[in-house]
């Protein structure tokens, strides 16, 4: 059972990881363009996609949680119900992003409190502007696409993702730089660049939806479907805790990102902590891609009612994590100057950002386990232990340790990132145990493996 497992794993999980490379490439791209420019647009570039990964991660668990109700449905051939659960994910969806949109717009007035250096906002407030008008477009993104991985097919949103990346980079370089005539925008034309491929990528996924005619019973079923009290219930009992725990993970790192600019010389921390961030991102990139299929293959599981085969696909899935992570560390340690060096022309920005290199690398195994166990949980459907683990392992104690280490133990912003390691291997214990106990809620066959 465990090769059919890993064969399944790699069959969904490579093109969600193809896709995943491509947000990869935006974001190295991104960052590249905007650190070539200056420092003062790559630290505000960090202060506001840092700060915005804790909204862009809510929403995005909240869309994560109709997956295994998706997952369980294909599982059963009803095509149509898919498209009425999907209308009901589509509503809840954009309701939960116009709430957390409105909490960003209150973070939005108050920037200015924030400790960051008064020279960096008037970069800050355009580019975050531009971000926020982003959430929704996202948030509907998100929604289709865990429609399409339920049904195997990811495929589909690695191709839209893809194309609307490579409009991104194309953005940057006219917008930022000013080339083939358009003006010179610096941070400000990277901020609209990327609100055009966030506008881009729904438009193209929900006209396949709604236009193909091979997705026609999916499609009526969305248009026939009423959405009621009874119909919500299931998407948002499944896709609140899994949001929450994504903001309270993603907080943490947000407010790890405020702290690096209260740190003396903030700017250059700030730009070197952006550096160090999407420098990890290749290795969330990998685990993330595996992490969504096992979340997949579980359900699918979950479906047939089978705890052994729930467990099998969770560890063949970790198994394969585990080579991942050496491969990322492997890269980290091999060519780590070399990536940096890439984000920024400032010595002081890559010299600061390689003392980080040996944090980076330690908490990628913790990363992992807890990625891979997490999503093996939320295909349980036994979703709400999620939201607990978070709040206690990233808010109760990671933020204290980050500002323990980084402050009064005079650690800097090494100590910030030395802090991560300590957050995620408290989640990834708890994750993985409450996924045992929720897998043995079913009677376990005698055939695993």
């Amino acid at each position: 059972m465990a090769k059919s497992h890993y064969r399944s794993i790699i069959r969904l999980g490579l093109p969600i990881l193809v896709g995943q490379v491509g947000m990869v490439v935006l974001v190295f791209a991104d960052t590249a363009m905007v650190g070539h420019y200056d420092t003062d647009s790559l630290a505000a570039a960090s202060f506001v996609n840092n700060l915005f990964n804790m909204a862009l991660f809510t929403v995005g668990g909240f869309a994560l949680g109709i997956t295994p109700i998706l997952g369980a449905q294909y599982t059963r051939g009803e095509k149509s119900g898919m498209g009425a659960t999907l209308r009901s994910g589509v509503a809840a969806n954009v309701a939960f992003t116009l709430l957390v949109a409105a909490i960003m717009t209150a973070v939005y007035f108050n920037l200015h409190r924030m400790g960051q250096p008064d020279k960096l906002l008037p970069l800050i407030r355009p580019y975050f502007l531009l971000y926020l008008a982003g959430l929704v477009p996202m948030s509907l993104f998100n929604v289709f696409a865990q429609w399409s991985y339920a049904r195997g097919n990811s495929q589909l949103p690695m191709w839209i993702m893809l194309s609307a990346n490579a409009l991104n980079i194309l953005g940057n370089w006219l917008l930022i730089y000013g080339h083939c005539g358009f003006p010179q925008l610096g941070l400000l034309g990277a901020g609209i660049s990327t609100l055009a491929s966030r506008l881009l990528g729904p438009a193209v996924l929900l006209g396949v939806f709604f236009i193909a005619k091979r997705y026609r019973e999916y499609s009526g079923g969305f248009r026939r479907a009423a959405i009621s009290a009874k119909s919500l219930r299931p998407v948002i009992a499944c896709g609140f805790p899994v949001a929450m725990q994504m903001a309270c993970e993603s907080g943490s790192f947000s407010l790890s990102a405020v702290m690096a600019g209260w740190l003396p010389q903030g700017d250059i921390c700030l730009a070197a902590f952006q550096v160090i961030i999407v420098t990890g991102t290749l290795g969330f990139t990998l685990y993330y891609s595996v992490g969504t299929a096992v979340s997949v293959l579980v359900a699918n599981q979950a479906g047939l009612g089978s705890s052994a085969g729930m467990r099998s696909v969770a560890w063949a899935g970790y198994r394969c994590l585990l080579v991942m992570t050496c491969c990322s560390c492997m890269a980290f340690i091999c060519f780590g100057r070399q990536i940096m060096g890439l984000f920024s022309s400032d010595p002081m920005v890559v010299a600061l950002a390689m003392t980080l290199l040996f944090p980076l690398v330690l908490y990628q195994v913790a990363d992992a386990t807890q990625i891979n166990f997490a999503n093996a949980l939320r295909g349980t459907s036994h979703v709400m232990p999620m939201l607990w683990i978070a709040f206690g392992s990233y808010m109760v104690i990671g933020v204290p340790v980050t500002y323990l280490f980084a402050f009064p133990l005079g650690l800097g912003l090494y100590g910030i990132v030395l802090s991560f390691s300590v957050s995620l291997c408290v989640a990834a214990a708890l994750f993985l145990y409450y996924f045992m106990r929720a897998t043995r809620l079913e009677p376990v066959s005698n055939n695993d493996d």
